[in-house]
């Protein structure tokens, strides 16, 4: 008995992926009309229907919003407390699929894909553009702490907030305000941009070093200020509240007080940053906001017919937290 024809018999046919031969069969955006013509064309060659029963399963809702996630990261689990809770108020519960060293990005979207999640919100994804868009292209998607092009995204002004931490420190009387950069992580270009720019208009000399995300990337670049044999800055702007850490234990250790001889700054303002022991300043990423507009972007591409709605951009502005690290310098 033949074999009944597949969505990848008739992609193999028309020359075209899977993934664009379901958006045709759903009459979904994101197809050309040569390319719908071309598939179905494929589908009448070789004898396609859809089933039916497949077709009534997935209109079955599940009401289910996946979230990737870097498994490690504070601010990342941040936002997906500030996901459950927006969700709560829309109706939708949440899965999650984590990305570790033996669980990539691609595997972790596939697995919520595969559970039948109506929705994904991909927290700081390193996937291509290219990627992204394709599985936007399928599946509604929003992108948080990162922009992409054709994909909706849900980020905080890192511009802005870079700048704010320049105009603070010079406010202070700072001149020599050293920043310790994020490499290629969502949001470092962003923020190095902000740096430069507000150390410019300052009259100042822009000075970016390696930095990185971690407390032991922020140690290695505070120890790498301390081995350069040249005066430390007067001020050290990190990429964001655990590299700050790290710079704050090599000062500390090497008996540099802080903020009387070195002022430090972070961003993100993470749950340690408020600690009495720390008091790190640092930017606020809103995260609450953040959240919430992630979810309720994905609710009005499922639930508002939003579904052909060209996709958005979101900025929320942060905001300055002053606290016991950063001082007039002595």
């Amino acid at each position: 008995m033949q074999s009944r024809p597949t969505l990848e018999d008739v992609a193999r046919h028309a020359g075209v992926s899977r993934a664009l031969v379901s958006i045709v069969m759903r009459d979904a955006p994101g197809a050309s009309e040569e390319t719908r013509a071309r598939v179905r064309r494929a589908a009448d060659d070789i004898g396609y229907r859809p089933d039916p029963r497949a077709r009534r399963l997935r209109q079955l809702r599940t009401k289910l919003l996946g979230v990737t996630f870097a498994a490690g990261q504070e601010f990342h689990a941040e936002l997906i407390d500030g996901v459950y809770a927006a969700a709560d108020d829309f109706g939708y519960e949440v899965v999650l699929s984590g990305v570790t060293p033996h669980h990539d990005e691609r595997r972790a979207v596939r697995a919520l894909v595969d559970d039948r999640c109506e929705a994904v919100v991909l927290i700081g994804p390193d996937l291509p553009t290219a990627e992204l868009e394709a599985l936007a292209a399928t599946t509604p998607v929003v992108v948080v702490a990162r922009k992409v092009r054709g994909v909706d995204a849900v980020r905080s002004d890192d511009t802005a907030g870079a700048a704010m931490a320049v105009d603070h420190l010079y406010g202070l009387g700072h001149r020599r305000i050293t920043y310790l950069d994020g490499g290629r992580a969502p949001g470092a270009a962003e923020r190095r941009r902000g740096y430069t720019r507000a150390m410019r208009a300052a009259g100042l000399h822009a000075e970016v070093r390696p930095g990185g995300l971690t407390e032991r990337e922020g140690a290695t670049a505070a120890a790498a200020l301390l081995a350069a044999g040249q005066p430390l800055p007067s001020a050290v702007f990190a990429f964001n509240d655990r590299c700050a850490l790290g710079v704050l234990d090599v000062l500390v250790r090497a008996r540099i007080a802080v903020p009387d001889q070195v002022s430090v700054m972070g961003f993100d303002d993470s749950p340690l940053a408020s600690l009495a022991h720390i008091d790190l300043s640092t930017i606020r990423q809103e995260i609450p906001q953040l959240a919430h507009a992630a979810v309720s972007r994905l609710v009005s591409r499922l639930d508002n017919d939003d579904g052909d709605a060209q996709p958005t951009d979101i900025v929320v502005p942060p905001t300055l937290v002053a606290r016991g690290t950063t001082a007039v310098p002595a």
